[in-house]
């Protein structure tokens, strides 16, 4: 059984409607036994960091996905949910410090320069930079969908299996060990999207 991890963000049901469409197992959840026994976590997400982030301590989730992913079990960040992966951001909601994330990547969350129309809404391209199972059968240049103000600038460049252009040539898809993640909407990017997210059930399998 799959894990749509319930942290009262937006856009969650609409990426376990995606999976249930597949015929994937899959709960969306945030009952700690549910998602100790899962075969596969998935956080997406559309909203602000730091409430993203406050969201999953209040509930007591960020322990469960630490333990899970020291476990090996494989997770999925989309959107919102790969953006919480790393160290801070730059969205600190009118604080006067950075917005502090889980801190399972090294690096930082970062707005588009400005002279960019923000946010990115629509389809744009994937340019791969490395072999990734969670594109496996997909070409380079294939188009996805994005919705977001902020992209994510890992500290290490290894991480990045996937950049994309929008005024600037910009991280949209890493992998580390068991995390993959993503900045795009597979759930709203047709066949290519359904595409990634059947990799990521053979991931789990």
């Amino acid at each position: 059984m799959l894990a749509v991890i319930d942290y009262e963000v937006g856009n969650l049901g609409s990426v376990y409607k995606a999976f249930r469409y597949l015929g994937a197992p899959v709960s969306l959840t945030k009952d700690p036994a549910e998602l100790q026994k899962a075969s596969g976590l998935i956080l997406p997400g559309v909203g602000a960091f730091a409430e993203g982030a406050a969201n999953l301590r209040r509930l007591g989730l960020e322990s469960i996905i630490r333990e899970r992913l020291q476990k090996g079990t494989p997770f999925l960040g989309i959107c919102l949910g790969l953006q919480l992966l790393f160290e801070t951001s730059e969205e600190n909601a009118g604080s006067d410090r950075l917005a502090i994330g889980l801190g399972l990547c090294r690096g930082a969350v970062r707005r588009f320069p400005a002279g960019l129309k923000v946010p990115q809404i629509g389809w744009n391209e994937l340019k791969f930079t490395r072999p990734s199972p969670l594109f496996a059968g997909l070409q380079s240049g294939c188009h996805v969908y994005f919705l977001h103000s902020y992209y994510a600038a890992p500290a290490d460049c290894r991480l990045v299996v996937a950049t994309t252009d929008y005024g600037i040539d910009y991280c949209s898809a890493i992998e580390l060990d068991n995390i993959y993640a993503v900045q795009f909407h597979p759930e709203k990017s047709g066949e290519v999207g359904l595409a990634i997210l059947r990799n990521f059930c053979a991931i789990c399998s």
